[in-house]
């Protein structure tokens, strides 16, 4: 599912703007000068992932499939690597530096969302295969940094899933949290300066009067609310991570039980996450779930606006890892004194090789 936003462009379009930035580069400053100057400003960086779909043979629902299980490998093989490598001119030039973590934004395996005794094992085996790859810690699976996950739908609409369960259960584990929610599944932590907070597949709320909601919330708008109170730093970065895109949503609230059933994720909700995140000037949402990027600012409208101006800038990354097919891609992300800097890695061979977007975006209050 594409969702288009105004820096949407293909794959092959992005190759073709590399040479041409590379022959328009500014002559006369040194890739080695740029690194070293861009370096210093660095406080540290994390990388953002998001739909990998571990997926196992229903046919033998304890084996992974082949194809799943070596796209999903060779992503982390990828984020192991990128430390010290040079980042091309005409993707903002510097080097990777200070990977603090990885934050998966939801969609972790393919088969949560489906019921029966033969899914059951094919989540436990998915769910089993990105514990082995990506760990907890940083120490105790193939990736070397701490990771940081939500569940999308694919892991639990509903939030009753060995997966949420298993979030909840690492939760417990994951060290140097600030706040986990009462349900143990929301959480926070801090990087620097900067506060992350982890809300799962939706910010919203249920119950005492509201309608139905098609994918549980499981209590992470009260959640955010109560760690806003906290954070009153408006000035200071503010990352929260949620599975579902928020633009497609930003629609009219009415009491039409029916119709907004059928949304992903419900207009009140949507409404209530914005007017709590406004107030931050230097709020960033990073999310999955379209297997498409697009980045834009976020006014709590179905339009979107460019990242200046007053708005929540919004990053919808790419499907990371998915077995379906070659094109993947994920965001690497700067902190510096004045904000954060993004930018994207992706592959048109399931992470065989890797390229550089030729673009960059600044958030600054």
């Amino acid at each position: 599912m594409h969702v288009p936003g105004p820096d949407s462009q293909t794959r092959r379009q992005s190759l073709r703007q590399i040479g041409c930035a590379a022959a328009a580069a500014v002559v006369g400053v040194s890739p080695a000068i740029a690194t070293a100057a861009d370096r210093s400003r660095v406080e540290l960086s994390f990388c953002f992932v998001s739909d990998t779909h571990y997926l196992a043979r229903k046919e033998q629902p304890e084996v992974l499939d082949d194809r799943s299980a070596d796209v999903c490998r060779r992503l982390v093989e990828t984020l192991n690597a990128l430390e010290g490598e040079v980042i091309p001119q005409e993707a903002g030039g510097g080097a990777v530096r200070g990977i603090q973590g990885v934050i998966h934004g939801g969609d972790i395996v393919d088969s949560a969302d489906k019921r029966g005794a033969v899914y059951e094992r094919m989540i436990a085996t998915e769910f089993a295969a990105f514990e082995a790859d990506f760990g907890l810690t940083g120490r105790d699976g193939l990736l070397k940094y701490p990771v940081y996950e939500v569940h999308g739908n694919h892991d639990g609409p509903q939030g009753d899933t060995l997966v949420v369960d298993g979030i909840r259960r690492r939760n417990r584990e994951r060290p140097g949290l600030t706040n986990i929610s009462e349900n143990g599944l929301h959480y926070t932590w801090d990087w620097g300066r900067a506060r992350f907070i982890n809300l799962g597949i939706v910010a919203g709320e249920s119950g005492d009067g509201r309608q139905r909601r098609r994918y549980a919330p499981l209590g992470s708008l009260p959640f955010l609310r109560q760690v806003l109170q906290q954070h009153q730093s408006v000035s200071q970065p503010l990352v929260v991570t949620q599975h579902i895109d928020v633009a497609r949503y930003s629609v009219p609230w009415t009491a039409d039980e029916e119709k907004f059933l059928q949304h992903e994720w419900h207009p009140q909700d949507v409404q209530e996450f914005h007017q709590a995140l406004r107030p931050h000037r230097l709020a960033v949402d990073f999310f999955g779930h379209t297997h498409s990027r697009s980045v834009y600012g976020w006014n709590g409208s179905k339009e979107r606006q460019s990242l200046d101006g007053n708005s929540i800038k919004a990053f919808n990354s790419d499907n990371a890892a998915h077995f379906a097919g070659d094109k993947q891609a994920f965001f690497y992300v700067e902190i510096l004194p004045e904000g954060l800097k993004v930018r994207e890695v992706f592959t048109e061979d399931a992470w065989r090789s890797h390229h550089w977007t030729p673009e960059v975006w600044n958030v600054t209050g």
